[in-house]
């Protein structure tokens, strides 16, 4: 081979290194255009999800004191109502019937709340249901029955609004009755 035509091969052989060169940057710089596009949108979604996170948010919060309004007025509007009965009442010449009619009103008003009273004398002891204010030592009863009723209880459906708070029997014990 001559001289001349190894300097061309060396010559072309170094061309095709830089055209593949050349070649693989070119493909290399279009990936990382298309990642770095990829990463931008991604960014930009993730962005617009924190704005409708944080919209989602301002509107419930919004939704929220809105409903607690709602139910403040509701609520404020009976209890007027059964003020303004009070009132009345407190002029009347013969307030039993007024009293009655208050009595009746409020009856209303818990009925619609589905308030009911905790029916306990007679009844084990319930911890979730009943507050012992005291125990009474009996012979006539079990141990563990509620005896006598102090303040009343209530439920709201079947959530304790206000436990009763109660006096609740208690068995006398066998040593005490030897030594008396």
């Amino acid at each position: 081979m001559t001289k001349k035509t190894k300097n061309k091969e060396k010559t072309d052989s170094k061309k095709s290194e830089k055209l593949t060169k050349v070649k693989v940057e070119i493909t290399v710089q279009e990936e990382l255009d298309k990642v770095y596009l990829d990463l931008k949108n991604q960014k930009d979604k993730l962005l617009r999800c924190y704005a409708d996170f944080d919209n989602y948010k301002k509107r419930v919060e919004k939704e929220k004191k809105s409903n607690e309004h709602k139910i403040k007025k509701l609520y404020l509007s009976e209890i007027l109502d059964i003020k303004e009965l009070f009132l009345q009442v407190l002029n009347d010449e013969n307030p039993k019937e007024g009293l009655r009619i208050l009595s009746n009103k409020l009856e209303q008003f818990f009925e619609s709340e589905k308030i009911k009273y905790i029916e306990c004398i007679g009844k084990s002891f319930n911890h979730e249901l009943h507050h012992a204010v005291s125990t009474i030592e009996s012979d006539d009863t079990e141990d563990n029955i509620v005896i006598e009723e102090i303040k009343k209880g209530y439920l709201v459906e079947d959530l304790v609004l206000r436990p009763s708070h109660v006096i609740v029997s208690k068995k006398k014990c066998e040593e005490e009755e030897i030594n008396e």
